[in-house]
């Protein structure tokens, strides 16, 4: 049997050309999709730069999932440092346990004087003294309350003015376990390398971050927390001094803040 020859057919139109004993090649299909991707250059760039956003958004994704996870290892392995003696103690409202376990750090000698960040407006010094009866005397001596902060920009502003005014090189910082990687970025921020920030975590009782998975509140503390971490990291990397923060302005606008004096008791000679 002898092989055929194919037919001339005209332009534009479709040959068929035997490849082998099994098959054959479409080279008029092949050369007509040639000319249309010739003709329509931005499908492929429109499908290149589609593939090039998947992939990073995959890769942000996953640099997401890995920061997170190393976020949790760090708060689960956070232990409290030894203390010592530091110049002041700060501790940040918002969590339980935070306000006593830094008056116990007070009456134990680890600070001159204890600057309570951060407290609620309707909340007296008679009430903290209320919470904590044992530690009247401490409470009454030695303990500023700051009313101006509502966030942990404040509170990195405020601790500055306190250590500023009292003349302290040191502190011990109180907050949550899973407070305390953004707190101390703002601090370190506002203060510098010239002062020293000692980490005193607390966990509160009943509150177990480590299985976070199996728990939906957890799970979103931790999950906003990192959010919120990862805002302040990039923030202090751009903007120079959290006084001037355009940031801590707009978020301040969402909850009016009605200052309320209260005079430091006494400077330290």
């Amino acid at each position: 049997m002898s092989a055929r020859t194919p037919r001339p057919i005209p332009a534009g139109g479709t040959t068929l050309i035997p490849v082998d004993a099994f098959g054959w090649s479409w080279t008029g299909f092949s050369a007509a999709a040639a000319r249309m991707g010739e003709a329509r250059p931005g499908r492929s760039w429109g499908r290149l730069a589609l593939r090039l956003a998947v992939a990073l958004g995959l890769v942000a994704a996953l640099a997401l999932a890995v920061g997170f996870f190393a976020f949790i290892t760090v708060i689960e392995r956070a232990e409290r440092s030894a203390v010592g003696r530091a110049d002041g103690i700060v501790a940040l409202t918002g969590g339980a346990q935070r306000v006593g376990d830094a008056i116990d750090l007070l009456a134990s000698g680890h600070g001159r004087r204890l600057l309570i960040s951060g407290v609620n407006e309707r909340t007296s010094r008679d009430e903290i003294v209320r919470l904590n009866p044992n530690q009247q005397h401490w409470i009454d001596c030695c303990v500023d309350l700051d009313y101006r902060a509502r966030n942990t920009i404040g509170n990195a502003i405020e601790t500055r003015r306190w250590m500023q005014r009292h003349r302290f090189g040191s502190i011990a910082v109180v907050t949550s376990n899973y407070h305390m990687p953004r707190t101390l970025v703002e601090l370190r921020h506002a203060l510098g390398d010239d002062k020293t920030v000692i980490p005193y975590p607390v966990v509160a009782d009943g509150s177990d971050l480590s299985r976070w998975w199996a728990d939906p509140s957890a799970a979103r503390l931790l999950g906003a927390e990192y959010l919120k971490f990862l805002v302040a990291w990039l923030r202090t990397r751009i903007e120079s001094d959290p006084e001037q923060s355009h940031f801590a302005v707009l978020i301040g606008r969402r909850k009016p803040v009605k200052v309320v004096a209260e005079h430091l008791m006494r400077e330290m000679n």
